[in-house]
């Protein structure tokens, strides 16, 4: 299993979905950001701002990273 570390901060849980088909989410801001070392298998996407991460009990996080995009693009291929 092949390992990636970001600096992550601010993100965005998704829990599921209403009877509506709208996310529910729950929006957590974080005063310091702090290293993680993440799983590239639980990585389902990345943009410029967010990195979509696969959770415990099906729920996924929008993580905002520091690393420009660039950087992290490089270290998935």
């Amino acid at each position: 299993m092949k390992f990636i570390e970001l600096t992550l901060h601010n993100h965005i849980i998704v829990h599921g979905f209403d009877a509506r088909n709208q996310e529910i989410t729950e929006e957590v801001t974080v005063e310091i950001p702090s290293k993680k070392i993440v799983s590239v298998d639980r990585i389902l996407s990345v943009s410029e701002k967010f990195i979509l991460i696969k959770y415990a009990f099906d729920r996924i996080i929008y993580w905002e990273y520091i690393e420009d995009y660039n950087s992290v693009k490089e270290m998935l291929t």
